[in-house]
């Protein structure tokens, strides 16, 4: 079953336990939290006390994709948050296999992001054998609710090819406009991990549960 990671950048603050509570009873659900320190993008959200407050108040697993410079900094004062996934962009960092080797000491899933403008190839392959999940963003990172580039597809494709060519396990996720318009061709072309953020907690009537079916259909 796809994967679907609700991106708490969308919830509303106020009222933050009541809205991750919504989704309780949902299967194969990650919550996407996206931290952003203001200078990697261009734009503050949540840090290190907002994390450990939710990660006791749910059970589903915490996808954290971090839209920062120098991701090494997050390591040590991240390590003890519970965290499932974490993600780091390959454009933040320099020493990347090193990144990645350190990361697998505390955290279960280690993912990769890649800006829309950034291709596949600076990835060498491999690093696809060393990493969980690589995030396509589909959008230019460090605002919600933009609408999705659809040039990025061919990204998920040849994404797809290479793990079908070489038997590779990894998570295709894609974060950046996601409704229920375009999940049925994200899927055909690969992902297996959609994030969405206005699409499920802009619901009018708050059934959440309904809109993460909405984008498995």
């Amino acid at each position: 079953m796809t994967i679907i990671a609700p991106s708490l950048l969308s919830a509303n603050f106020l009222s933050l336990q009541e809205e991750i509570q919504r989704f309780d009873g949902v299967k194969d659900l990650w919550l996407h939290l996206d931290v952003m320190d203001g200078h990697f993008v261009p734009n503050l959200t949540f840090g290190q006390t907002v994390l450990k407050e939710i990660h006791r108040i749910t059970t589903h697993k915490l996808d954290a994709h971090l839209m920062v410079t120098n991701p090494e900094n997050y390591i040590e004062p991240f390590k003890s948050l519970n965290l499932y996934n974490f993600t780091f962009h390959w454009e933040a960092s320099i020493h990347q296999d090193r990144l990645i080797q350190e990361l697998k000491k505390h955290y279960p899933s280690v993912g990769i992001s890649l800006n829309p403008a950034t291709p596949i190839e600076v990835i060498p392959e491999y690093i696809f054998k060393q990493i969980d999940l690589i995030l396509i963003m589909t959008v230019n990172p460090g605002f919600g609710g933009q609408s999705f580039i659809s040039g990025c597809m061919d990204k998920i494709t040849k994404l797809q090819a290479l793990k079908e060519k070489h038997d590779l396990n990894f998570h295709i996720q894609v974060d950046g406009g996601v409704n229920q318009q375009n999940a049925k061709s994200l899927k055909h072309a690969g992902a297996t991990n959609l994030v969405a953020g206005s699409y499920i907690f802009k619901e009018p009537n708050k059934n959440y549960a309904a809109q993460v079916s909405s984008l498995r259909e």
